[in-house]
């Protein structure tokens, strides 16, 4: 997803007991559909390596109409869209032309460069389209950064599961709970999707430094306190917690990693650990240096012009947020 303009996400300044802090997100249209973002937050812009949360929807397009994010470019970090209802067709400058479907997973690393667009397919827009997802950035370490771009597609089938005691967790990404992701990774993390049935509950996964927790829907109980959804919690390293579900249940999706090896800069959907190269990789924007995506080679993003580049740390930081 390319990076649209949204208000920075709100943050109680005294969090409840057992929670490091609390992220809000705020609601930005994007043509009539509806996203929140988590992260980058003003009083924490990374969690682990995560760098960029968004939830899409839920919501519909009606018949005619669909998802279309044109074609853009990014450095400097891997994509990762999941998706709770619909479908979206993914393209890129390696020749990728692959739908992704609930329960799956695409992870797209741009390291030193990718173009991709996001797309309901033509084929599809006969008929009411309902899209429900979360999209992420993860930002690549300093060692990977200009990587040879990669794209992978795991189907809802081929990651792991666990099943006990009114909880259904399929893991995302990484490692976590015993289980292990097939996504190739570049840094320690975890990412998990968790059905919690009425009551159920979820330990933190112990063994990462970072860890956040994402109410996608019902309501969830930490320390005693009740969070209902579309909020997303920040937990301090080695506190051992528990998430329960409310009476209607909650659905959840975990996150985190090892803290970054030092600070990233952003400027749109460019990630990297040196504003020159976020300069380099504008100016490769701008003069067409970067590839074209097959099939869909028609339009593009251009560049915004105005915005300044903007430094990010996962601990809490002073004064100053991306700028949207």
């Amino acid at each position: 997803m390319s990076w649209q303009p949204a208000e920075d996400p709100e943050c109680p300044s005294t969090p409840p007991r057992g929670v490091e802090l609390v992220i809000l997100p705020r609601a930005h249209d994007v043509g009539g559909f509806e996203v929140r973002r988590a992260l980058p937050a003003r009083e924490r812009q990374m969690v682990g390596p995560f760098i960029f949360f968004d939830q899409m929807g839920p919501g519909e397009f009606l018949t005619g109409r669909g998802l279309d994010v044109r074609p853009h470019p990014h450095i400097g970090l891997a994509t990762v869209t999941y998706l709770f209802e619909g479908e979206i067709l993914h393209r890129d400058s390696l020749g990728t032309a692959q739908p992704i479907r609930p329960g799956d997973v695409n992870w797209m690393t741009a390291g030193r460069g990718i173009v991709h667009s996001e797309r309901t397919d033509q084929a599809k827009r006969d008929r009411i389209n309902r899209l429900f997802g979360i999209q992420s950035w993860v930002a690549l370490p300093r060692p990977a950064e200009e990587t040879a771009p990669a794209f992978a597609h795991h189907a809802a089938a081929a990651l792991p599961v666990a099943e006990e005691g009114g909880l259904r967790l399929r893991l995302i990404a990484g490692e976590a709970w015993g289980l292990r992701a097939p996504v190739a990774v570049s840094s320690p993390l975890f990412y998990a999707d968790a059905a919690l049935a009425p009551g159920a509950a979820l330990p933190l996964p112990e063994g990462h430094e970072e860890r956040a927790a994402y109410i996608v829907q019902g309501e969830a109980e930490v320390a005693g306190t009740v969070f209902a959804s579309g909020r997303m919690l920040l937990f301090r390293a080695g506190d051992a917690l528990a998430l329960r579900a409310g009476p209607q249940g909650a659905r959840l999706l975990l996150l985190g990693g090892a803290a970054m090896d030092g600070p990233r800069y952003l400027f749109w959907n460019f990630v990297a650990s040196s504003p020159e190269r976020i300069e380099q990789a504008k100016a490769d924007w701008r003069e067409g240096r970067f590839g074209k995506v097959p099939g869909d080679e028609a339009e593009f993003i251009p560049l915004p012009e105005g915005r300044t580049t903007q430094r990010a740390e996962g601990r809490h930081v002073g004064e100053g947020s991306p700028t949207s």
